[in-house]
């Protein structure tokens, strides 16, 4: 198979992958909110972003909700009440923040319906040292159903509104994990040294703070392809995205390595001149971070493969989510 024809097969599977196609369902958002909201004090509040960042003294309150995939809810409960938890604090990382505390909507026939959502949330919880401080829970109904919602701050930012053309685009994942049984999911969590999980939560923070880092986010259900789609989106840009240097763990093919979410996995944009500093600070705690691709002027991502190369998306002609700049 030569590398035109594998290309064109992994970009016709990308684009009819429902963690790519469910984004569009952000779109009844943007058209209803727009591109951003006002704080109480008029401030803009930019959306489109793992969390909303609003401006609170020196720094920022951050604030974002999950709901929890209802298939999984159903057949995996324990797993669904963890990964609640989960995605929360790694949109909170993914922004520079820190997690402060958790709130959950849990509905449930019975209570021992409900006991293993809380058994996977409250071992999450305590796994990321984050509290779960209320919420609201119902034993009486029809179906099980979970959402969280967090809150965190940071003092200084990662959006996905910073990318520009030049910037180096860096997979930055945890490794040391294994792949759901039934579900796209790169598990390496729920077994992991709570020390490592806290360690490597704190790693975004730092490269904010320290200036190295503004623009990424967390790679979602949608993949790296689809993260890849949201972040250019928000920022306005294309890019070029080489899928053979995403190089997926030993014993899982290309394709699912594309369209998986891992439980810790980052896709960063930046400056050329930071590459070699992130870097360093990643190696340092056993995580992948490799150049994957870069940030363009237009509205294009692009595929390449070795010397094949492939137009994905033009923005200028399809959204994704709704939440771009306006003069797209």
């Amino acid at each position: 198979m030569t590398d035109e024809v594998r290309l064109w097969e992994l970009a016709a599977e990308l684009r009819r992958s429902l963690g790519i196609l469910h984004k569009r369902d952000i779109q009844t958002a943007a058209d209803r909110l727009g591109r951003y909201v006002q704080s109480t004090d008029q401030t803009p509040i930019l959306l489109g972003d793992d969390c909303a960042a609003i401006p609170d003294g020196d720094g920022y309150l951050l604030l974002a909700a999950e709901g929890l995939w209802p298939t999984l809810v159903e057949t995996d409960p324990w797993f669904a009440g963890w990964c609640a938890v989960m995605v929360n604090v790694s949109d909170i990382c993914a922004m520079g923040g820190r997690a402060i505390a958790v709130v959950d909507t849990l509905w449930s026939p019975s209570p021992q319906a409900a006991a293993p959502l809380w058994q996977g949330m409250v071992a999450a919880s305590q796994a990321f040292n984050v509290p779960i401080v209320g919420g609201h829970t119902s034993c009486h109904s029809p179906y099980a159903a979970l959402s969280v919602a967090i809150l965190g701050r940071a003092t200084k930012l990662i959006t996905s509104f910073s990318a520009q053309p030049g910037d180096v685009l860096l997979q930055v994942v945890d490794m040391q994990g294994q792949m759901h049984p039934q579900y796209p999911f790169w598990n390496a969590a729920t077994e992991a040294n709570r020390d490592r999980l806290r360690t490597n939560l704190e790693l975004l923070p730092q490269l904010a703070e320290a200036g190295l880092c503004d623009t990424g986010k967390d790679i979602s259900m949608g993949g790296i392809v689809g993260t890849t789609l949201m972040l250019l989106e928000t920022s306005g840009c294309g890019a070029v995205l080489d899928l053979g240097a995403i190089a997926p763990p030993p014993g899982i093919d290309l394709l699912p390595w594309l369209l998986s979410f891992p439980s810790y996995g980052y896709l960063l944009s930046v400056r050329p001149k930071a590459v070699d500093q992130i870097q360093s600070q990643c190696h340092r705690r056993s995580l992948v971070c490799n150049p994957i691709g870069t940030v363009t002027s237009g509205h294009r991502l692009t595929l390449k493969l070795n010397d094949a190369a492939l137009d994905f998306w033009d923005f200028a002609t399809d959204a994704l989510t709704g939440f771009a700049p306006a003069d797209l």
